[in-house]
């Protein structure tokens, strides 16, 4: 991999992965647009765990005021603080854990196709329009409970298809949910920590079984670049959320769907 191809996906990946435009399809798509070779598991860790520290870094007064109350209530035996939205995250990702080992090789291998990322892309845009304009509502953090979380937690497995995103699915059952518009957002944000660090761990595991080499110059490079854009998307993402909505990435959705289209068929 030389250096433009790890910079370049790297900022797609950071770009992508915390907007609801779907970050796997952009990463299977590159190299089918580009010609390039598939960037391997090593890279994907990479990028993996660059927008994993934006987001905990981003979100560091959250993330250690979730983590403290969570591992309070336990002793406790009843609700401290935060811990009710903590448990919530822990239970929200649950289905999509359960769902990668038992279905990941079959959505892998049957899967990652141009065909399908250009059905579930045009699907998703159409469910997020209609969350967003009948679907939000007034609820906070503080109102999110077991249900809403397994719920939510049911979008995020869906999202293991190439072409849903993850951030997409989640923000889209958020807001059916009644949440508002950052309420949804910010609770997708949380919901990637677990899952991110659930793949990244992974693929950890899966090269050093399988013993594959590492390029670790493009996997810091690649590691850099998704950190630094990332942790910029989800700063320009939620600055703009009440001032454009969700229309944007809809309509980019839909966009693409058709570029895809006249490209691929």
């Amino acid at each position: 991999m030389d250096l433009w191809q790890a910079i370049i996906l790297g900022i797609v990946q950071g770009i992508t992965e915390f907007l609801p435009i779907s970050s796997s399809a952009h990463l299977i798509l590159m190299p089918a647009l580009t010609g390039w070779s598939d960037q391997g598991v090593g890279f994907d860790l990479s990028v993996h765990v660059g927008t994993l520290l934006a987001v905990i870094i981003y979100f560091r007064k959250d993330v250690a005021g979730l983590l403290i109350d969570g591992l309070k209530s336990i002793p406790a035996g009843q609700s401290v603080g935060q811990s009710k939205l903590s448990w919530s995250i822990v239970v929200a990702t649950i289905p999509a854990c359960i769902a990668g080992v038992l279905l990941l090789d079959y959505i892998d291998s049957a899967l990652r196709a141009v065909g399908v990322i250009i059905t579930t892309t045009v699907v998703f845009a159409v469910l997020l329009a209609a969350a967003d304009r009948w679907g939000r509502g007034r609820r906070q953090l503080t109102d999110i409970g077991i249900v809403d979380a397994i719920i939510v937690g049911i979008a995020q497995a869906l999202a293991l298809i190439p072409g849903t995103s993850r951030s997409g699915a989640t923000i889209t059952a958020g807001l059916f949910l009644g949440l508002d518009r950052e309420t949804a957002s910010k609770f997708s944000f949380y919901m990637a920590i677990p899952i991110t660090l659930a793949a990244a761990s992974l693929k950890l595991l899966s090269i050093w079984n399988d013993g594959i080499s590492v390029d670790w110059l493009g996997f810091a490079i690649g590691g850099v670049a998704s950190f630094i854009t990332a942790i910029t998307a989800i700063h320009l993402f939620l600055k703009w959320l009440n001032q454009f909505g969700m229309w944007p990435y809809v309509i980019y959705r839909l966009v693409l769907a058709v570029v895809l289209y006249w490209m691929f068929f």
